[in-house]
């Protein structure tokens, strides 16, 4: 296992780590003993980072943490979202009052007295914009109860807003073969500004794999199924904005990617693991199987520059023009 400094801050964390929305919640069924065992095993390949939120299943991946890495808690660093338990258009949703609020109930789940990294979880740009909301980060630095905090965004010009004007330590952003945006302007700056990259819907809630046929069914309660046009939030968080059958078709031109390489998903996460500016990559699981299938990703061979450059060719000629939402 490869480890990066996440920013400037002195997390060294690995290269390879996890994502807890799926067992949490809203990916179909999930069972607490096989995200436990799954959890373990990842910490015992390496895994030192783990990022959650408090409304995956309303803080149950938390609680699933606090109990994976209980007597590991100066060894294994956790990174925790807010905003989302309310209204995340109204500003007193980001008051000191609230947010401490929030920090503390995660806190007490992860039965932790400080978290890692504290995240706000896509926000409204207009909302980073008015500012106030990273004084009361600031602030919660300097009571301890944060080590650094970060921002999730869903589009460049947020992460370039976040970029150019506050302290964040990370950004957390949709990227895959299929969302090659950040690329061009995003990831540059993060360089430039020494800020961590976390990389998020690293295989597009599944594109990536090559598992899926056209006419494939999601369980109901599984945001591939209620979200699948952005009916519940932004549509980029699911199959990374693209219609579903028409990602389906997407990915059939991208079985070649797989060649020398086991399968799709290997493929997908090490072609972002070749990225400079990305620190950390974080696939989702339900088990160990997909675990292990996703940290073999960090030995099977990288992509040549004449692979890169058809991926990237293929990204602007066929892909780019079918992402919904703004990005």
């Amino acid at each position: 296992m490869k480890y990066n400094q996440l920013g400037k801050t002195n997390m060294e964390i690995s290269e390879l780590s996890f994502g807890t929305w799926a067992i949490g919640g809203s990916w179909g069924k999930t069972k607490d003993e096989q995200a436990l065992e799954a959890l373990r095993y990842a910490m015992d390949q390496g895994v030192n980072f783990f990022d959650t939120a408090d409304v995956y299943g309303m803080g149950h991946s938390e609680e699933l943490l606090a109990e994976a890495t209980k007597g590991k808690e100066n060894d294994i660093y956790i990174a925790t979202k807010f905003c989302r338990q309310g209204d995340i258009n109204d500003p007193e949703n980001y008051s000191k009052q609230t947010v401490t609020s929030y920090v503390e109930n995660s806190l007490k789940r992860l039965n932790r007295e400080q978290i890692d990294l504290y995240q706000i979880h896509c926000p409204p740009l207009e909302i980073m914009k008015e500012g106030s909301v990273f004084e009361v980060l600031e602030e919660l630095k300097t009571e301890g109860k944060i080590k650094h905090y970060g921002v999730s965004v869903e589009t460049v010009e947020e992460g370039l807003y976040v970029l150019e004007n506050t302290e964040a330590s990370a950004l957390q952003v949709i990227f895959n073969i299929f969302r090659q945006k950040p690329l061009e302007q995003l990831f540059p700056r993060a360089i430039e500004k020494q800020a961590g990259i976390l990389a998020r819907v690293p295989l597009a809630s599944g594109l990536l794999t090559g598992k899926f046929n056209k006419t494939h069914q999601f369980e109901e309660d599984d945001h591939r199924h209620f979200n699948r046009n952005g009916e519940a939030f932004n549509v980029g968080e699911t199959f990374g904005g693209l219609e579903f059958e028409k990602g389906v078709e997407l990915s059939r031109k991208l079985e070649w990617i797989s060649d020398n390489r086991e399968n799709m998903t290997r493929a997908a996460l090490k072609w972002i693991l070749q990225q400079q500016a990305v620190t950390s990559v974080i696939p989702g699981f339900k088990n160990i199987n997909q675990v292990k299938d996703n940290l073999e990703a960090l030995h099977v061979p990288e992509f040549t520059d004449s692979e890169l450059e058809k991926l990237r060719n293929f990204y602007e000629g066929e892909v780019h023009e079918n992402i919904r939402g703004v990005y």
